[in-house]
């Protein structure tokens, strides 16, 4: 029974993922473990690292018609934001990132929406793929979120929208791209601006001041997977340009079991709350570090 489970749990990422490119179903291999080295050397560099043409292209065209079905189901928001997603502080100066606000109009798919059968959560739920994302930053183990908004997202840009400069809740996050816009969608960040030790504000405002000397910016593509610490880089997507929309699945992963995002955030994103937001709105949460977000 082991032996048939085993082949199973091979078989489902068939055709999905480049396994010739990209044998994340052998990690012990020797190309395997060459694989998670340049991975982790590429983290280590900026905190970023993209596998172009993760995704083969017969899997690619079913990837993009599946969140083109999804696409309708997401809610669009559009409000000014700081890079904490957070109020600003009338007793800091104007010119302070934490009073830098910004047009941020997207939409997302929340994971509630997305079912079961579809290849993006097998993907996402699959313990060869998790396997992986723990090996590249270097967690024996990671967990799905508990979040039942936020663990699996598509991210639906049309003409216009933007998500302006901000850093992501989790310390890493796992994203692949489905379609691309047919201009702008640029993504862009500045590495390791910050840390769990500091917020580093005078750096983060030379580069919302325009200041691009520590910045990378990335022409992502329909089948590129991206793991990037989105927590510690401040970043953004430029505003997309022309009438395809630009989609991009994000993967949500913790190092902790049970992760759940802040209710308000949740408001702010999705347009709703979970039970489970509800709840913590009463009971209060903590978080793990005392970054701003």
């Amino acid at each position: 029974m082991q032996a048939t489970a085993d082949v199973q749990t091979h078989n489902a990422l068939d055709g999905l993922i480049d396994l010739a490119r990209y044998p994340i179903d052998d990690l012990d291999s020797p190309a395997g473990q060459a694989l998670i080295e340049n991975c982790r050397r590429q983290l280590d560099q900026d905190g970023c690292v993209v596998l172009k043409n993760f995704v083969p292209e017969d899997a690619l065209a079913r990837l993009e018609r599946e969140t083109e079905r999804l696409s309708p189901e997401a809610h669009y928001n559009q409000t000014e934001t700081n890079p904490y997603n957070s109020a600003g502080n009338p007793e800091l100066p104007a010119s302070h990132p934490l009073n830098r606000f910004d047009d941020r109009t997207n939409g997302f798919v929340a994971g509630d929406r997305i079912d079961r059968d579809t290849i993006i959560r097998q993907v996402y739920e699959h313990p060869g793929f998790q396997r992986f994302i723990g090996a590249v930053v270097g967690m024996e183990e990671i967990h799905q979120y508990a979040d039942p908004l936020a663990d699996l997202v598509v991210n639906v840009l049309r003409e216009g929208c933007q998500h302006p400069w901000h850093y992501d809740t989790n310390e890493f996050i796992v994203t692949m791209m489905t379609r691309q816009s047919h201009g702008g969608g640029r993504f862009e960040y500045a590495p390791g601006i910050r840390s769990p030790e500091g917020e580093n504000f005078a750096e983060v405002e030379k580069v919302i001041d325009g200041d691009r000397s520590r910045l990378t910016s990335l022409d992502l593509q329909p089948g590129d997977l991206q793991v990037f610490f989105g927590r510690y880089s401040l970043h953004r997507v430029t505003p997309v340009e022309g009438d395809k929309e630009r989609h991009t699945v994000i993967f949500a992963y913790a190092k902790e079991p049970g992760f759940i995002g802040r209710p308000e955030r949740a408001k702010n994103i999705f347009g709703r709350m979970a039970p489970v937001h509800e709840r913590l709105l009463e009971e209060g949460m903590d978080r793990s570090d005392s970054l701003a977000d």
